[in-house]
C-alpha cells in the first residue's frame, strides 16, 4: 500500500507543504532539484532520491548533471554514503536506455591537478585565504590542505558538467542537510558570494529543502547565512 493509502492525512499536508515552500522561493526548477538531490544524498534517503531523480530527468536536469552533484557530494559526505547513490543513478539510467560510461567532464589531470585545483579553490574562497591556509598549516597537517586542493577542487569541483555557482549552491545544500559541519556551512555561504551568488539565493536554497531536512539543521543553516550574508 502506498502511503497515501495507509497516511492519507500525512500525505495530504506533506503534498501540500511541499508547495508551500515552492511559493517562497524563486529557484527555477534546474538548481532545486540539483540541490534537493544532493541534501537527500547527505541525509542518506535512497527512497526519496530515486523520485527525485526520476523528477529530475525527466525534466530540466541532464544525466551528467545528476552523475555531478552525486560525484561532488563524495566530497561532503564521504564515498562510503554517496556510492549507494551513484549506483541509483546508474541503475536509472540504465533502465531510460542511456549508454554508461557518461562523456567524461575531469578537467584536470593527474600532473596538473594541483594546479588546477588552486585555480578553482582560489575563485571559490580568495586567493589571500587560499595563500593563508597553506601558510597556516604545520608540516604534519599540509597533506590535509594539498588533498582539499587537488581532489576535492581540482578533481571534482573543477570538473565540468555543472557551472561553478551551481556547484556551489550544491555544496552549501549538501553541507546543511548533513548537519555538524557548521564551520564549513559558514565557509561556503562566504564562498557562495565570491561566486556571484547572492543571500536571496542561499535563502531559497534552505526554503526548499525545510521538507526534506527537518528544521534544526534549516535553522543552523540560516544562521549561517544571517551571519555571512546578513540582511541589508
Amino acid at each position: 500500500m502506498s502511503i497515501t493509502e495507509t497516511d492519507p492525512e500525512f500525505a495530504q499536508y506533506s503534498a501540500a507543504f511541499v508547495e508551500e515552500t515552492l511559493r517562497h522561493a524563486s529557484l527555477g526548477d534546474h538548481d532545486r532539484l540539483v540541490v534537493q538531490l544532493g541534501a537527500v544524498v547527505a541525509v542518506g534517503a535512497h527512497g526519496t532520491f530515486r523520485e527525485l531523480l526520476g523528477s529530475a530527468l525527466d525534466g530540466p536536469v541532464t544525466p551528467v548533471e545528476a552523475k555531478e552533484v552525486v560525484y561532488q557530494a563524495v566530497a561532503y559526505v564521504g564515498f562510503a554514503r554517496a556510492g549507494d547513490f551513484l549506483g541509483i543513478v546508474n541503475e536509472t539510467l540504465t533502465a531510460r536506455g542511456v549508454e554508461l560510461p557518461l562523456p567524461g567532464q575531469s578537467t584536470s589531470t593527474p600532473e596538473d591537478r594541483l594546479e588546477r585545483g588552486r585555480e578553482v579553490q582560489g575563485a571559490v574562497v580568495g586567493t589571500e585565504r587560499l595563500d593563508a591556509m597553506y601558510d597556516n598549516a604545520t608540516p604534519d597537517t599540509l597533506h590535509f590542505q594539498r588533498f582539499l586542493t587537488g581532489n576535492c577542487f581540482g578533481d571534482t569541483v573543477g570538473r565540468a558538467g555543472l557551472d561553478l555557482r551551481t556547484r556551489e549552491l550544491l555544496t552549501f545544500a549538501v553541507l546543511v542537510a548533513l548537519g555538524g559541519a557548521d564551520a564549513q556551512v559558514r565557509g561556503h555561504v562566504a564562498g557562495n558570494l565570491q561566486v556571484g551568488n547572492t543571500r536571496a539565493d542561499l535563502l531559497d536554497v534552505l526554503t526548499v529543502l525545510v521538507p526534506w531536512i527537518g528544521y534544526p539543521r534549516t535553522l543552523n543553516g540560516l544562521a549561517a547565512v544571517n551571519e555571512g550574508a546578513p540582511a541589508a
